[in-house]
């Protein structure tokens, strides 16, 4: 037996469409003879200075002020030529000064445990590397490096005569080029060709770990 459908529920399926019919026609009402911007402010509520468009005038303004601001070579490179660039200096002194010090007066600028090796005096081979260094530097063609001069002497101290030369210090194994820079006086030979090889851990070996202890070597 079909039972019959409910006064309030058909009410309520007759009236949906109309309401839906009156809604869509408020708002077609609402936004009728406005421009596309005006009924995006009033859908999404934008504000109004979003649209604003700009004159000629003002676009034209932006237009001579990038023309101003043009990029000018001259000036790049006059300001490229002013850049001050860090010179070396060794404790306050330059590099043209540095090489045309005495010995005595380079003893007095090094540290103390230079200062004191030199007070001892050199003996004679270091002596005889400075003379091969020269010798070197003599027999160099312009504008090309001076030959490899080797040498065991890795206590020697840098001292600025020896600044452009080319030097082979022995580490114990072989002799590592060097190329002497004003950076290295007072420093060591043996500074700058260390004896072993730096440790860069990588992946662990078989054994290395407790899983593969027991794992059988092939």
């Amino acid at each position: 037996m079909e039972t019959s459908p409910n006064k309030a529920e058909l009410g309520h399926k007759t009236l949906a469409p109309s309401l839906s019919r009156a809604s869509s026609a408020t708002l077609s009402n609402s936004f009728a003879g406005t421009p596309n911007d005006e009924r995006l402010i009033q859908r999404d509520n934008i504000h109004p200075s979003l649209f604003e468009r700009h004159s000629e005038s003002d676009l034209r303004g932006t237009f001579a002020i990038m023309a101003d601001i043009e990029y000018n070579a001259d000036e790049a490179a006059e300001l490229k030529k002013k850049r001050a660039f860090r010179k070396f200096s060794y404790r306050g002194i330059d590099l043209n000064q540095l090489l045309d010090l005495s010995s005595e007066q380079l003893r007095d600028v090094v540290h103390a445990r230079a200062r004191r090796r030199f007070n001892r005096g050199l003996k004679r081979k270091p002596m005889g590397l400075i003379k091969k260094l020269r010798k070197a530097k003599q027999e160099a063609k312009p504008n090309e490096k001076p030959d490899l001069v080797k040498t065991h002497l890795r206590d020697m101290i840098v001292v600025p005569e020896m600044i452009g030369s080319i030097i082979g210090i022995y580490s114990g194994k072989e002799f590592n080029q060097v190329e002497i820079k004003p950076e290295m006086v007072g420093h060591y030979l043996g500074e700058f060709s260390i004896s072993y090889k730096p440790v860069k851990h990588g992946r662990p070996g078989i054994g290395a770990t407790h899983s593969s202890r027991f794992i059988p070597l092939k």
